[in-house]
């Protein structure tokens, strides 16, 4: 029997009120709504946006970006540090900026940029490619240019190329042989540079990230380094070239504490840089500021204890409340936020298409006189399964299923018998789950049995190429259906993916209390797609994914808010994933090459007879077109 069900049941079951952070709902259609400025009067469906996509031609995968949700995280990062400036009294400004290794895609940091230009919000790069692009997309004078990471004497110039244009560009010392490198370049160029330094805290981060910091950090000075540096820059007259103090506790922080204690530890170094006579003026924090994609609002590894508002009132106190024990000036508050600013803008949807469920019957269940015993006992134990024998009768077929397996094993049962009783295991099976679903207390054998039972949903997109911090770290994203929410769901899997490798599934998801094994889906309906949604998905996931099994790039849609427009919005542009051709080019295969090879094979087949050139010239235009096309499933003319 199917419990009561509405939309709230809906929004409860996937915790879309709170890992959505107000950006995320449920509508009247059952459809995903996103609210990309947390308004309600401004909503787009998600389905909707859907089917304007495939109408232009994108097909499965899609990633669905919302460039005003973007600029709604740069206002909110920013309102919520001047409000806790405000509140405190701090007597400096923040100036945030944002890393742009966190999404170097054009569009998500043109974006970023234009919306941080009322808050002189700058960038940072941490190699020569990104600094180049952040040199050409930086625009304020006032917005800092932030340069993290090992440089090399083009790194250096490049950025005094900066400083020349007149942007204030600070190289920030990662290990006190570049310090010396710094200083000869600008000598050269002729222009003084602005130095930060990285220590490294003894506070030590916490999550998946932790060990990005630490006495064991890769990158950053230590106590007696950062000493050496301060005497090298007064020997060479250059001691007010240092403006910035920066550190960084690690990635997607859950734990307030540790950004706590990680900010006191870093104030400290700061003051007493300042009192040893260098004219400082900024304390970068650094990233950290994590995500609550699970939505326990817990010290959880995929979830965050703390709010924005919380993140930026303790940061600002605590460097205050060290300057100000120390007798030292406030500095200008920088921080490195990237995963809070783009994770939420990014919906990947990709298509289910089809189901392995271990309850369907797909043989007929008689018993014949050649079968053993154990079919007919089975079939007993199903016909007189009841709530009240639910476990004995578990106990029995557990230990029928045992017993076949062995009989199999040594040749004394037919194939055609071990199906029958395989297929009636997991029907009791599913009933005995369906009998303990609300129960308070769930057996751990009936846990593991509901586990068991999940359907695994094939779904045509690569986890290797979308979503790769799952696969390599075990980071949770929210997934979820995108409609079908006025419904039920009857079912419970996981997912998997179209790559050949075992890893590519998606076999752990979001909860309040723990990790689900299993998520709710609804079944698949022949002749009709179904669709799903993996959200929080902007930061990292675009640059970091690899070419497992040649699966490359997904399709894109921008999307942008418009009241003049009927529907409220408007997609702005559409980008056309990678082609099957340009995936192999990445690996040295060269397209020419490739059809010429085959076109020789075609000629040698019509010689031989094997082949009608009408024929055979149909096969190769074929191939031809093949190299155009789209390196994932193709499931009819709208992608369904």
């Amino acid at each position: 029997m199917k419990p009561p069900w509405d939309i709230p049941a809906a929004i409860s079951l996937y915790n879309i009120d709170r890992w959505g952070t107000g950006y995320f709902t449920v509508n009247g259609k059952g459809n995903i709504q996103i609210q990309p400025t947390r308004k309600p009067e401004a909503v787009i469906d998600i389905m909707e946006v859907v089917a304007e996509a495939q109408e232009r031609g994108l097909t499965f995968p899609m990633v669905l970006r919302f460039q005003d949700l973007l600029r709604d995280r740069v206002e909110t990062i920013n309102t919520a540090f001047a409000a806790a400036i405000t509140e405190s009294g701090y007597k400096n400004v923040y100036r945030g900026v944002f890393p742009i290794k966190v999404n170097q895609l054009r569009e998500v940091v043109e974006e970023i940029m234009d919306a941080g230009m009322p808050f002189q919000f700058g960038i940072e790069a941490g190699s020569k490619p990104e600094l180049l692009a952040a040199l050409a997309i930086h625009r304020d004078s006032e917005g800092l240019i932030i340069c993290n990471g090992y440089k090399d004497q083009l790194f250096i110039q490049n950025a005094l190329l900066g400083s020349k244009l007149g942007k204030k560009v600070i190289m920030v010392v990662e290990k006190i042989e570049e310090l010396a490198e710094i200083l000869r370049v600008s000598k050269e160029v002729g222009v003084e540079p602005m130095i930060g330094i990285r220590v490294r805290l003894a506070a030590k981060g916490a999550g998946k990230w932790a060990t990005s910091g630490g006495e064991n950090a890769k990158f950053g000075v230590s106590t007696a380094e950062l000493v050496a540096a301060s005497e090298l820059l007064k020997k060479e007259g250059l001691a007010h070239t240092l403006k910035l103090v920066h550190f960084h506790v690690g990635s997607q922080v859950p734990d307030i504490g540790t950004i706590k204690r990680a900010v006191r530890e870093a104030a400290r170094f700061y003051a007493k840089l300042a009192k040893m006579g260098h004219v400082l003026g900024y304390l970068d924090v650094g990233g950290g500021l994590g995500v609550d994609y699970d939505g326990s609002r817990t010290a959880f590894d995929s979830s965050t204890n703390y709010s924005l508002q919380e993140y930026a009132r303790d940061i600002v106190y605590n460097i205050m409340d060290v300057c100000d024990a120390e007798k030292v000036a406030h500095p200008i508050i920088v921080s490195e936020s990237g995963r809070a600013i783009v994770a939420h803008h990014s919906v990947l949807i990709v298509e289910a298409f089809g189901a392995i469920e271990k309850d369907k019957t797909p043989i007929q269940i008689e018993v014949k006189k050649s079968d053993p015993k154990q079919v007919t006992e089975v079939l007993e134990i199903q016909r007189n399964l009841t709530q009240q024998n639910r476990m004995e009768s578990l106990h029995d077929v557990q230990q029928i299923k045992e017993q076949a397996q062995s009989m199999f094993d040594l040749g004394l049962l037919e194939l055609e018998s071990k199906a029958k009783i395989e297929t009636v295991y997991w029907q009791i099976a599913k009933r005995i789950v369906d009998f303990c679903a609300g129960m308070k207390y769930m057996p751990d054998e009936v846990k593991d049995l509901e586990v068991s039972l999940g359907d695994q949903y094939v779904c045509n997109f690569s986890v290797f190429q979308s979503l790769l911090d799952h696969w390599a770290l075990g980071q949770l994203f929210p997934v979820m259906p995108i409609h079908r929410l006025d419904e039920y769901p009857e079912r419970n899997g996981t997912l998997v993916d179209i790559t050949c490798d075992s890893d590519g599934k998606v076999s752990k998801f979001i909860d309040l209390q723990d990790v689900k094994d299993t998520l709710p889906l609804h079944k698949l309906q022949p002749g009709k797609p179904y669709y799903l949604g993996f959200f929080l998905m902007g930061a990292y996931q675009d640059i970091m994914g690899d070419l497992h099994n040649l699966f490359g790039r997904v399709n894109e849609a921008h999307v942008f808010l418009d009241e003049d427009e009927e529907s409220g919005w408007y997609i702005e542009e559409t980008i056309e994933g990678s082609t099957i051709g340009e995936v192999l080019s990445m690996t040295q295969w060269d397209q020419n090459e490739l059809t010429r090879h085959v076109k020789a094979q075609v000629d040698a087949a019509i010689k031989g007879d094997r082949l009608k050139p009408n024929e055979a010239m149909k096969l190769l235009t074929s191939y031809e077109r093949g190299l155009k096309g789209y390196t994932y499933l193709h499931f009819g003319g709208n992608g369904s």
